[in-house]
């Protein structure tokens, strides 16, 4: 067995020191954020002090020291104890070590191989925390593992000097303890896409396995923290949570204090597996014949391990629920494995700006929603608003999100609820220009109704201008749009592989939307508030495409984002607008005096309403002439 590399906590420090310290604080605070749903579940009981069944009161005080238990047989003697507390006292020092077998039973260490011996350390302080070690090495898989068996881990832990081999003469129990512990993990096997070129032939085609493969796989990470929990003092053992109480080792004669109810416990030594990422193990399997092993060895504070443990028990059993095929209400576990990675993966400087540029995204985006839709509830006419191209922006953002939900094993849910609700911000937009409703079809019809969008009131001459100038726009767009897409579409097919047709032709959709959909792109229709706030998002969604997760293509789209962005910023320094005059989304045109529409409004009154017949007609006739006057000042401007 290669020598195990230790490195002690109170080594020279170097320039990583300061990083990693601010690293381990912002994980400190994140998991703080988890301490509302952790102190549910293990602070199921009362922490005060508990009365027995027999009557005897079981506080910290009434179980006196090991060294002082009494001898001989005890009445009222409970197999369960209530009540433990610590066998050694605080600052005992430990030996510690770690054999690896497929078997969960104990070997005799005087007959085993030596290379399945991956871990000795000697004179551990319990208590000390500045004393942490580093222990890399590298073993063989037994061949029982690599056909799915257990890798366990065999721990030896006893006062220093003392001999750790329950099968040695003068093994004393009282002076050490052994316990097991599995390194590998049964997790629910990721779903893998399979992909096929469509137009393949059957020599080609993917043979794809009729029987079910198994849900469970076995899966390895090489880095594992191992803590001893020296704080933890005296605990009621009956209310302790479970994924705490699978951690306590109880003193193995069964011995109890004098009331019969209490009893004693070895120090807790935590195997923290909270970190470890799905993404940073290894299946294990008949290839993989050897792996490596890095073990953190160092104290823990007993607070921590308890949000650790029950945290990341909850979520395992969340795992084992949703591939049996019943998904928890926290979901699978996916969304919080991707928190930590993000913790893990990300640069420290690149997160905490993250950190505080999501509360930014999310204030903006909250008051670009409420800018877009103050807008449209206070619009009075549709002079100038494009249904096709609110229309347009429907279906694109539709084939962006079933595109997104296609690829969920790729997607974070953050991401698919902005889209959804874009989605229902332009359909709500459609209801205030249109009406939106069922018809009976035409005769003949293969279909009984249809769906058709009706004026909400009856066009006037400007109106019936946009309908006709945004239907000519659509051609032309048409003539573009439509080439390229069938292009896109072609070289797809051809040449890459896709899951189904449906995935081939929401990948080609998506991927024109991407690529063409700047055609359509205008920040006209915008108030400048909304313009600003959407602005802002833009480069914000530049630090999200590094630390959450997406698809490639939907990480693309921001850099397209930014490009069109600065476009913009050209063409407005470079081609000034009239502000007076109405756009393409009926904005403008707002800046005549309060005098001239209440003129306006007046000029436009009906004939004969309380004046005279020839002089209510002499004011309609010349409201109409200075209605069509200003129309063509506005069209000439």
């Amino acid at each position: 067995m290669p020598p195990p590399a230790t490195q002690r906590g109170d080594a020279a420090a170097d320039d990583s020191v300061f990083p990693a310290k601010i690293r381990t604080a912002i994980q400190t605070v994140a998991i703080f954020f988890f301490v509302q749903f952790a102190i549910s579940q293990f602070f199921g009981g009362s922490k005060t002090q508990t009365t027995s069944k027999s009557g005897t009161p079981s506080a910290s005080g009434a179980i006196p020291a090991f060294d002082e238990r009494p001898v001989g047989t005890i009445d009222n003697y409970n197999p369960i104890p209530q009540t433990i507390a610590p066998i050694w006292p605080m600052n005992s020092s430990l030996d510690l070590s770690i054999y690896i077998s497929p078997s969960i039973v104990v070997p005799a260490l005087s007959k085993v191989d030596a290379a399945i011996k991956v871990v000795q350390e000697e004179d551990m302080k319990l208590g000390d925390w500045s004393d942490t070690r580093e222990i890399d090495t590298m073993f063989k898989v037994p061949k029982e593992v690599q056909l799915n068996a257990t890798l366990w881990a065999h721990f030896f832990v006893g006062l220093h000097g003392k001999s750790l081999d329950p099968s040695k003469t003068g093994y004393d129990p009282t002076k050490a303890y052994h316990f097991v512990r599995k390194l590998n993990q049964i997790l629910p096997k990721k779903k893998i896409s399979k992909t096929k070129n469509l137009l393949a032939g059957s020599n080609e085609t993917e043979v794809v396995d009729e029987t079910p493969a198994p849900r469970y796989g076995s899966y390895y990470h090489p880095n594992f923290t191992m803590a001893f929990i020296p704080d933890s003092g005296v605990q009621s053992y009956t209310n302790m949570h479970p994924a705490v109480r699978q951690h306590v080792q109880l003193e193995s004669s069964g011995a109890r204090e004098a009331s019969g109810q209490n009893g004693w416990y070895y120090p807790m030594l935590f195997v923290n597996t909270f970190w470890q990422l799905r993404d940073h193990m290894t299946e294990l399997n008949s290839t993989v014949e050897e792996l490596p092993l890095h073990i953190t060895l160092t104290n823990m504070k007993n607070w921590k391990m308890a949000i650790y443990a029950s945290i990341d028990e909850g979520m395992k059993q969340n795992q084992r629920n949703a591939a049996e095929g019943n998904m928890p209400a926290g979901g699978d576990g996916s969304e919080f494995e991707e928190f930590k990675r993000v913790l893990i993966d990300t640069n420290i400087y690149l997160l905490s700006t993250t950190a505080v540029v999501t509360v930014l995204h999310m204030i903006f985006e909250m008051l670009a929603f409420k800018s877009d839709v103050s807008h449209w509830r206070n619009k009075k006419d549709n002079v100038g608003v494009s249904v096709r191209t609110i229309l347009a922006n429907v279906f694109m953002q539709s084939i962006i999100f079933l595109y997104l939900l296609d690829n969920n094993e790729n997607t974070s849910w953050m991401i698919l609820f902005g889209q959804g609700m874009g989605i229902l911000l332009e359909a709500w937009k459609i209801t205030k220009t249109v009406d939106v409703r069922i018809r009976e079809s035409e005769p003949g019809s293969l279909i009984p109704y249809r769906i058709t969008f009706e004026d909400k009131h009856k066009l006037s001459e400007t109106e019936k201008k946009t309908e006709e100038y945004d239907q000519i726009a659509f051609q032309y767009l048409y003539m573009v749009a439509v080439p390229l897409l069938l292009a896109y579409a072609a070289y797809s097919l051809i040449y890459e592989s896709h899951k189904s047709w449906y995935s081939f032709v929401l990948t080609t959709l998506v991927g024109s939307v991407y690529a063409y959909g700047f055609l359509m792109m205008s920040v006209a229709h915008m108030p400048g508030k909304t313009m600003m706030y959407k602005t802002l998002n833009t480069f914000i969604d530049d630090l999200f495409a590094f630390t959450i997760k997406m698809p490639t293509l939907h990480r693309l789209a921001t850099l397209r984002d930014d490009v069109i962005f600065f476009i913009y910023l050209y063409q407005s320094w470079a081609y000034k607008v009239d502000y007076s005059r109405v756009n393409e989304f009926g904005q403008g045109g707002d800046d005549e005096g309060v005098e001239e529409k209440s003129a306006a409004k007046l000029l436009e009154a009906p004939a004969g309403g309380g004046e005279g017949e020839g002089g209510g007609g002499n004011l309609s006739g010349s409201g109409s002439g200075s209605g069509r006057e200003k129309g063509e000042v506005k069209k000439r401007r």
